[in-house]
């Protein structure tokens, strides 16, 4: 199933993001602590799950990745560079099947910090080098 991306998000970011996640089935979660006596909330505290479009769209997720960005910019991300991560999060978030699973202690943030670096340090002009006069 596709879903249209909206108009503020760089659409080849939404792909590559995908990528990243590690999700898992309800089905998957569930055989899991069978296979090791836990209930449900035991397995869901001990990984800090939920659904993963839920995670995708947590501020907790977003104000870490806008974190780990703003080390290494070196300086706190913009409000527009803050929504552009928002509405990134937001497009992936509505990719996920509704039965995926996704642990907020993931490593999200810091890849896609050092992703949206990349694509912003691609989007800026090149400086020519000064010639000698």
């Amino acid at each position: 199933m596709t879903h249209p991306t909206p108009s503020n998000v760089r659409a080849d970011l939404v792909p590559q993001v995908a990528r990243l996640l590690s999700t898992r089935t309800i089905q998957q979660v569930a055989e899991e602590a069978r296979a090791d006596g836990e209930s449900l909330r035991d397995l869901v505290d001990r990984y800090d799950i939920d659904y993963a479009w839920h995670v995708l769209g947590s501020q907790r997720l977003l104000d870490e990745t806008l974190a780990a960005w703003g080390s290494l910019l070196k300086s706190a991300p913009t409000e527009q560079q803050r929504a552009e991560v928002a509405a990134l999060l937001g497009a992936v978030a509505v990719g996920q099947a509704s039965d995926q699973l996704m642990s907020f202690d993931n490593e999200l943030a810091p890849q896609l910090a050092e992703m949206m670096a990349d694509a912003a340090g691609a989007a800026q002009p090149e400086h020519a080098p000064s010639e000698a006069a």
